[in-house]
């Protein structure tokens, strides 16, 4: 009985020591456990910050696209009202003064100074621009009769449909 108490007393000790040896392990795997729980969070908030600098630095480049883009038009468009102008004054000069009317005296002035056709284009285009809603203006004694005829006659320009004095730009962008 001795014998057996003894070796049961040792096979106790070493249980003991056994289940305090798979504590300790148990402690350091759950120590473990943890602090790759914390590297992951950690992780997870670096990559939420870098995706959240990524979006600004898209839409940056994006914006910066687009504000070259619209450069680029408004360049453009100098250009092509250049082109325009000059070719609305090479082609469409103001009416001379003596050639039409040889029955007036020579040293009487028009009443009204006529504007060129590159000034009358330039005002339906503004007033298209400005205020889409009202695009018309009124034909005044500055607007040359000739100019009229060949901007409605090409359907450039539109009458209006109650005020014959009134036209407007034919909106081609719509």
């Amino acid at each position: 009985l001795e014998k057996v108490k003894s070796d049961l007393e040792m096979v106790l000790s070493t249980v003991k020591s056994k289940n305090k040896q798979l504590e300790d392990d148990l402690k350091r795997e759950q120590q473990w456990h943890e602090e790759q729980e914390q590297i992951l969070d950690a992780l997870n908030r670096i990559e939420e910050e870098t995706k959240t600098k990524v979006e600004p630095l898209s839409n940056k480049r994006t914006f910066h696209a687009l504000q070259n883009k619209v450069l680029t038009l408004k360049i453009y468009k100098e250009e092509i009202l250049n082109a325009l102008g000059e070719f609305l004054e090479d082609h469409f000069p103001l009416p001379e003064e003596g050639g039409s009317n040889n029955k007036k005296d020579s040293s009487e002035k028009p009443a009204v100074e006529l504007i060129t056709l590159h000034e009358i284009l330039e005002i339906l285009i503004n007033k298209l621009i400005s205020t889409p809603h009202e695009p018309y203006v009124t034909i005044n004694d500055s607007f040359w009769p000739p100019y009229i005829e060949l901007l409605l006659r090409y359907g450039i320009a539109l009458r209006h449909p109650e005020d014959p004095n009134r036209m407007r730009l034919e909106a081609f962008h719509m």
